[in-house]
């Protein structure tokens, strides 16, 4: 069994998740590799990733490259001789990292690959709403996550769960496929598959405004499926109208009632503490939701504060 020499590449709290468990193996970790620290928020006050926190917290060996191709980070990365990259969560490697250990870099991802290869994997399965999903440790290569797979862990969308819930559940499956893949490693026990080209093969493409805004003319389901898939980040918005007035709104949590019925699509329908969405096959009900310049809330605290006409409408 080879003793293994581990560089950690990661940025976000999913990857917390996998670096603690390599940490508490006692695995060797003689580096870890993060972002850079980017100032955030209305104040712009300089952030630290969440993989940093935690180095730091465990006193771990920690490079904050800008440049992956920098020879001065490539000298320093070589003098740790690790002899096993993992990377979770991180950005695209050049050759010169990836091919640098000698028993490799693999990566884990969060879905079945080859399906969702991507930025935006976990968010993608539920909005196209799909039944099963999962995680998968691969060998880099010069693309992005087509790789030889080493293991895969599958488990089953729970058709309520939001996003943020499915996250924290691939992280602890995670776990396990990464602990599974560092011993099959370390004894020379690996057997990897290659990733097939299929046309078919569904992309986790990268969130963005345009892509994250509902379009009430879509049936119910895929609207539901949409909010909860970007809950609680970065959320589904959209505009409501109302009396010449119109505000941005995000919409964290919903229900769909499938329903026949004749009325307008994208029209507000005010019950008591409840609002509803008049979508074309029944109603979406908005449970939590945030106007701009105030708190997220449920539907019925706003309309403690706030009244609409019979003629408010969502776009």
């Amino acid at each position: 069994m080879e003793r293994l020499r581990i560089v950690f590449m990661g940025t976000p709290e999913f990857a917390v998740g996998i670096l603690d468990a390599i940490y508490q193996n006692n695995y060797d970790i003689v580096g870890v590799i993060t972002a850079p620290d980017r100032p955030a928020g209305r104040g712009q006050k300089v952030k630290h990733s969440a993989v940093k926190e935690y180095a730091l917290e465990k006193n771990l060996k920690l490079l904050q490259p800008t440049n992956l191709k920098d020879e001065n980070f490539l000298k320093e990365l070589e003098s740790l001789k690790a002899n096993l990259q993992v990377v979770v969560a991180f950005r695209m490697l050049p050759a010169q990292v990836w091919k640098m250990p000698k028993l490799g870099t693999f990566n884990l991802h969060a879905s079945l690959l080859p399906q969702y290869r991507g930025a935006a994997p976990i968010n993608w399965a539920i909005i196209n709403g799909e039944k099963t999903t999962g995680v998968t440790t691969f060998f880099i290569d010069d693309k992005i996550d087509t790789g030889a797979i080493i293991l895969k862990e599958e488990t089953a969308i729970v058709p309520t769960e939001v996003a943020g819930e499915l996250h924290d559940r691939l992280m602890l499956l995670g776990v396990d496929a990464v602990l599974k893949t560092l011993t099959l490693i370390a004894n020379g026990q690996t057997e990897t598959t290659i990733q097939p080209t299929d046309a078919d093969i569904k992309t986790a493409y990268k969130l963005n405004k345009e892509n994250c805004k509902i379009d009430w003319a879509k049936p119910g389901q895929a609207i539901y499926n949409l909010i909860r898939g970007l809950s609680p980040y970065p959320a589904a918005w959209t505009f409501i109208n109302d009396n010449e007035q119109e505000w941005n709104v995000k919409i964290y949590n919903a229900l769909f009632i499938k329903e026949n019925h004749d009325i307008e699509v994208g029209k507000l329908i005010i019950d008591k503490k409840e609002i509803k969405v008049s979508v074309a096959d029944g109603y979406i009900v908005l449970l939590d939701l945030q106007f701009p310049g105030k708190k997220k809330m449920t539907a019925g605290n706003l309309l403690n504060g706030m009244k609409f006409t019979k003629d408010a409408i969502a776009k």
